[in-house]
């Protein structure tokens, strides 16, 4: 045979072969890769004390950058009620943040940066749906404030909405082992090959530190909600009343919303909501009393789990400068709100 002929065999023969698998990297190397992703969040918000004086308390949490031009993933509970909220970077850089969609019944956030950010490394966004029990997992976060803390876990589980926490109805979750602790909210959880397939929520815990039950929202869930769909940030945290604290706070319906705190310059703050003013414990549960319960918005009455989804979609609908009304239960009296939509 020719050595023309050789030739062309094995250039036939390394044609067809299989090719050689890409070496995977190693998690310390993802972990390099994504980190500069990772944000942390800190907050500023007022706080009732138990003499009922208003102060202002700093807190912490972390975050994820998905695009350059400045929008951060993170979890509701850290900024809904935030005042200021100011993100900052790996190398150090801090830009004031808004936020511009919330789902506290998912517990997951949308901020933008005043402000795009230099040399962005944004994180590529997976598909949750393909992730399986078992599959190795990190996340990266700031627990305690400690920045950049990376921790190794599993997929433990998968939670439909409404079967694990009935205050985040809307949050499909994933179970982790993988270590979760407070500052780790809001931050990402990585697959192993660098795609942020969640956003840490919550533990549940019986000595207030990680036991191994960490839950964290898919990130299909929060692309719907927050990124597509965009649902409205109103900037007020509230204590749902219903069966007994219903009677308790002579509600004229079966169902209300007790006001607890309102974040500076939101929409609750300029329709003019009142907060809480005073701390109390009823039926075990601790909140603030004394302020607005909230028994309509737009016209829709507050009684059963859809109205809260209806609510949401009407206020989607609404575009800046359209009237947002809202009735309330004040003092003892009904009382009308209303405002244009900022």
């Amino acid at each position: 045979m020719s050595t023309a002929h050789v030739a062309v065999l094995l250039t036939v023969a390394a044609l067809l072969s299989p090719a050689a698998p890409a070496q995977a990297q190693s998690v310390g190397q993802v972990f390099r890769r994504v980190a500069p992703s990772v944000v942390v969040i800190r907050t500023k918000e007022k706080e009732v004390a138990a003499q009922g004086q208003v102060s202002s308390v700093a807190g912490v949490g972390s975050g994820v950058l998905i695009s350059a031009d400045g929008k951060v993933l993170t979890a509701a509970h850290v900024v809904q009620t935030a005042d200021e909220i100011t993100v900052k970077f790996l190398s150090g850089e801090e830009i004031p943040a808004r936020v511009m969609a919330s789902e506290p019944e998912a517990d997951v956030s949308l901020l933008q940066l005043e402000r795009p950010p230099p040399r962005p490394v944004v994180a590529r966004l997976g598909d949750s749906d393909k992730v399986e029990v078992g599959d190795q997992v990190f996340i990266v976060g700031v627990p305690y404030g400690i920045g950049h803390t990376l921790t190794v876990g599993h997929i433990s589980a998968r939670h439909k909405p409404s079967t694990v926490y009935s205050g985040m109805s809307l949050a499909e979750f994933f179970q982790t082992d993988a270590a979760i602790n407070q500052g780790n909210s809001g931050g990402p959880m990585f697959s192993i090959t660098g795609e942020v397939i969640g956003v840490v929520s919550h533990i549940i815990s019986k000595s207030g530190g990680f036991e191994g039950l960490g839950f964290v929202v898919t990130i299909n869930m929060a692309r719907r909600l927050v990124l597509e769909r965009r649902s409205f940030w109103s900037g007020m945290s509230g204590q749902v009343l219903s069966g007994e604290l219903a009677k308790v706070f002579n509600l004229p319906q079966p169902i209300g919303v007790l006001v607890q705190r309102i974040a500076a310059g939101s929409p609750a703050a300029v329709i003019g909501l009142r907060p809480g003013t005073i701390p109390a414990t009823i039926e075990g549960k601790s909140f603030l009393v004394g302020g607005d319960i909230i028994l309509q918005v737009q016209g829709i009455r507050i009684e059963e789990p859809s109205s809260y989804q209806r609510i949401q979609e009407a206020l989607m609908r609404l575009r800046p400068g359209s009237q947002v009304g809202i009735t309330v239960l004040r003092e003892g009296r009904l009382e009308g709100l209303s405002a244009p939509m900022p």
